[in-house]
């Protein structure tokens, strides 16, 4: 198989499929390693393919229009971080990203794509497991969550419980 003929094939795989998929999961698939997927997801993305990284591995971008998509800023500490997850998904939102201000580099962000109860899990086991720093490290504590939502209702209550959790920064 050649090398375009094998993108054209990840692409498919991507579009058709609900959940991020791995570099080794696609390696495995096509018979070659994780790098040669890496670059073939570089080459896709520099010839203007919406392909996003994850935590769990590369998805297709493909927004929905009526979404509502906002920017909340939030403070706490690794305690809350469960806490902080949970309310965003439990009233109907998907965690985008993560953005911390970093006095030397500038924004720094991290997509999430966060929409359960589940991956959030998934993502504090993948930081314990890993024995990694969340970016708020940065930044004691300080960081943005682009969140998108289905309706107003759900980012009100998203908002609203993220205030009375003591989580929002104000």
């Amino acid at each position: 198989m050649t090398s375009e003929k094998r993108r054209e094939n990840i692409e498919s795989i991507l579009k058709k499929s609900n959940e991020p998929i791995t570099a080794t999961a696609l390696a495995k698939e096509f018979s070659v390693s994780r790098q040669v997927i890496v670059g073939d997801i570089a080459l896709m993305r520099a010839a203007g393919l919406k392909i996003s990284a994850t935590p769990r591995g590369y998805i297709f971008d493909s927004d929905k229009e009526n979404q509502i998509c906002f920017t909340v800023a939030c403070q706490h500490d690794n305690e809350n971080m469960a806490n902080e997850l949970y309310v965003i998904v439990d009233n109907g939102g998907t965690i985008f990203d993560v953005t911390v201000e970093h006095p030397i580099y500038g924004q720094i962000s991290g997509e999430l794509r966060i929409s359960s109860r589940y991956e959030a899990d998934m993502f504090l086991e993948n930081i314990r497991s890993n024995k990694a720093q969340p970016l708020m490290k940065l930044t004691g504590g300080i960081h943005l969550h682009k969140i998108k939502c289905n309706s107003e209702n759900e980012k009100k209550r998203i908002i609203e419980t993220l205030k009375k959790e003591q989580i929002m920064f104000e």
